[in-house]
């Protein structure tokens, strides 16, 4: 398991938390948390079933812009 943290500076609030968290969940990965104080996303996840890649287009889905990093 891998965990990661991924700012997405876009998150201001509960709606923000509750549609990334959301989305995330069917991806296959073991926990989304999003913290909307430091407008990041830690995720934990298996690397060989999903990687960092699918998680951003995941969150970018939801119409968040994920920096390069």
């Amino acid at each position: 398991m891998v965990t990661e943290t991924i700012s997405v500076p876009e998150i201001h609030c509960d709606h923000c938390k509750t549609s990334i968290e959301g989305a995330l969940a069917p991806v296959g990965i073991e926990r989304a948390t999003v913290d909307v104080a430091t407008r990041t996303v830690t995720v934990t996840y298996d690397e060989t079933s999903v990687d960092r890649a699918q998680l951003v287009k995941v969150i970018e889905a939801q119409g968040y812009e994920v920096p390069a990093q």
